[in-house]
């Protein structure tokens, strides 16, 4: 094989297995949550804390993974994955299994970064945008299957096969890491570490973060404000730095600028979807989780189909219109599950999931070569780490969001049948408010069409 699609493979596969990593835990947050007597608002938690802290990791993974080498970070946090799955089997309680999902993040955060630079460094400009539409077809596949797998595991043989899954392919991986890659890429390698611009940023996304989750609540007021002010005085440390950990002046560039945008309202907007289907499911429904697996598999599937050919197409054609049409998409969906409740049927739930992955599959693979193309080739990791921050920033905010809408008509209190009304009502509330931010990303896709910046 080839040495680039050799790369191009392992990359795909770590991109499978770091959303498998969310999504098929999602599926089967039902079962532990009942084994570790959660609430509402902790079974949330237990998604969000994994992705807070990839969101929290993911910019300073960028300069640290630039710096000391893409291959041997990826190395690193594969092994730290893989110990960590091992550990989490072996949890008793709920804030076992929260620490868990917690330093499961950190490795994820990293070969989340790498992943996606190894990619843009070992392809040229012509071939990038095809490769990148490969390997975000690892993460629709991994879309499509973890709600299935995820499923079926819990059914047959409990939640803690699910989270033990990605444990021989990630050996597999490394295998080929040390053996059969010899090449290493440093683009950061006399540049110092930032640590003063990554300890901000991780203060200030926390607060900001945390506080966005319980906004019902004074405390979540102050401590939101608190954490933009922080966050604000990151950038002004940035403008600073000679070597930022994030340098903000691609910002400046507006088709890096609009498009990141577009990605982190996508992501706000569409991320808790999964939940709310799953929770109508399982709960609502009483479908078990092998059943509820396989009924989520429809958009995803989908994305799976679409996004190899979204990302060739967006190699000869505008990309921002492609991504712009794919939101459009997610917008008609969200409107439609905005009407979900016990009556909704099971052919309008699926066709409104059709129209949901195809609007997303259309969407990413373009969005992301615009964002990676917009930088110089030297910078493909802090763009890569501008990729993973923007996702995983919209997706925890989109639990958050979701979280929020539940401790204002809920409480905090158990999902149980008495609830239901509550908890369908939560659900439609969400769904409006992302039906607006899927209109947002919608503008800012077509934002940076005229602009000549980029490389």
């Amino acid at each position: 094989m080839e040495k680039k699609n050799l790369i191009l493979l392992i990359c795909t596969v770590l991109s499978f297995f770091a959303v498998f990593a969310v999504n098929a835990v999602m599926v089967v947050i039902p079962s532990i949550a009942a084994e570790f007597h959660m609430s509402n608002i902790v079974q949330n938690w237990a998604v969000i804390i994994f992705l807070l802290v990839v969101a929290v990791l993911s910019v300073p993974a960028g300069q640290i993974s630039g710096k000391y080498g893409l291959k041997k970070v990826t190395i690193i946090s594969v092994v730290l994955f893989i110990i960590i799955s091992i550990f989490n089997i072996l949890v008793t309680s709920s804030e076992q299994f929260l620490l868990c999902r917690l330093v499961l993040g950190i490795s994820l955060a990293f070969f989340n970064v790498t992943s996606m630079a190894m990619v843009v460094t070992v392809f040229d400009p012509e071939e990038r945008g095809k490769a990148l539409g490969v390997t975000i077809t690892g993460v629709y596949i991994a879309l499509s299957l973890s709600p299935v797998l995820g499923g079926v595991l819990n059914y047959q043989l409990g939640w803690r096969s699910v989270v033990l899954f990605g444990v021989p392919f990630l050996l597999v991986i490394l295998v080929l890491l040390l053996t059969k890659v010899d090449e290493e890429w440093i683009t950061f390698e006399n540049v110092p570490l930032d640590a003063k611009g990554a300890l901000t940023y991780g203060i200030g996304m926390v607060l900001f973060m945390y506080g966005f989750t319980i906004l019902n609540q004074p405390l979540g007021v102050i401590l939101t404000v608190l954490g933009i002010v922080v966050l604000l005085i990151f950038g002004v440390i940035e403008l600073r730095q000679t070597h930022p950990v994030f340098d903000i002046r691609f910002f400046k560039n507006r088709k890096f600028l609009s498009s990141n945008f577009a990605s982190l309202c996508a992501y706000l907007a569409t991320f808790a979807v999964t939940t709310i289907l799953n929770y109508h499911l399982q709960y609502v429904k009483g479908y078990d989780s092998q059943t509820a697996g396989i009924i989520l598999l429809a958009a995803p599937l989908c994305q799976v189909i679409l996004a190899p050919i979204a990302g060739r197409l967006s190699d000869k054609h505008v990309p921002q219109v492609l991504a712009a049409i794919g939101m459009g998409l997610g917008t008609i969906s969200l409107f439609l599950f905005s009407f979900l409740n016990e009556a909704t049927s099971l052919e309008f739930l699926i066709v409104s999931m059709i129209i949901y992955g195809i609007g997303f599959g259309l969407f990413s693979p373009p969005n992301t070569n615009v964002i990676m193309s917009s930088v110089p080739p030297k910078d493909t990791s802090v763009a890569s780490a501008s990729v993973a921050t923007m996702r995983t920033v919209g997706q925890a905010m989109s639990l958050g969001l979701l979280t929020l809408v539940f401790a204002f008509v809920m409480g905090d209190v158990p999902i149980v049948e008495q609830y239901y009304p509550l908890l369908i009502s939560s659900c439609q509330i969400t769904c409006i408010i992302c039906v607006v931010l899927c209109i947002a990303s919608v503008f800012a896709s077509l934002v940076g069409i005229k602009s000549n910046d980029g490389v």
